[in-house]
């Protein structure tokens, strides 16, 4: 647990310095998010059944900016090689790299989401319930979109790829986020798709890393 400690206060320095980096997923969501009501019908209730939607695709789309560089600066300095070498088992370096990643990208997002909401007249009782879905979905997309840079690492200007890789798998996320989501604003209870997200998000921790460390290995070869 020392190697993952390291690891993760590591990337969070070097993420926190580069505050372009930063910032720009979380300005992408504010942006994409707020010019769709503008877009569309200045009706509550057209935006309010348009809202999950826009905001889970916003929320998908920020979360895979920026990813390309994930591994691919490590392997570049040659700083990788060295973490796969070392004692440490790779996937655990993996899973302190993905969580550093969601914790500067993640929970900012979660954090915007609700004042977010208000501009598509989501109910207040619904915030919760998009929060609590945001905060189960994203670890897994943070995973899925891991995989993606792993998988392309070796490529120089993978970043196009990633996108291609990793969108179709995000596709359970999305459905069952904007699900819950929009029960939650009929007032309906949204148990279900939030269990759902939840066993994804178990799932993709637990095997995604081993994946990743996977093809980790392979590109460094």
């Amino acid at each position: 647990m020392n190697a993952f400690a390291l690891i993760l206060r590591r990337d969070l320095k070097i993420a926190f310095r580069r505050w372009g980096e930063l910032a720009t997923p979380l300005i992408f969501f504010v942006i994409v998010a707020s010019l769709f009501p503008l877009a569309l019908s200045p009706e509550a209730s057209q935006l309010r059944d348009a809202g999950p939607g826009f905001l889970w695709i916003a929320a998908l789309l920020s979360s895979l900016l920026a990813l390309d560089g994930l591994f691919r600066t490590d392997v570049q300095d040659g700083s990788m090689e060295q973490l796969a070498l070392s004692p440490a088992p790779l996937a655990l370096i993996v899973l302190a790299k993905t969580l550093a990643h969601w914790l500067v990208s993640g929970v900012p997002l979660i954090a915007l989401a609700p004042f977010l909401a208000l501009s598509f007249y989501l109910p207040l009782d619904a915030l919760p319930v998009l929060v609590g879905a945001l905060a189960l979905a994203t670890p897994t997309l943070s995973v899925l979109a891991a995989l993606g840079a792993a998988l392309t690492v070796s490529i120089r200007g993978g970043g196009a790829i990633i996108g291609l890789l990793v969108l179709p798998l995000t596709s359970p996320v999305l459905i069952f986020g904007t699900r819950a989501t929009d029960l939650a604003i009929h007032g309906e209870p949204a148990a279900g798709p939030l269990y759902l997200l939840a066993a994804f998000a178990v799932l993709a921790i637990s095997v995604g890393p081993l994946a990743c460390a996977a093809a980790l290995r392979v590109g460094l070869e």
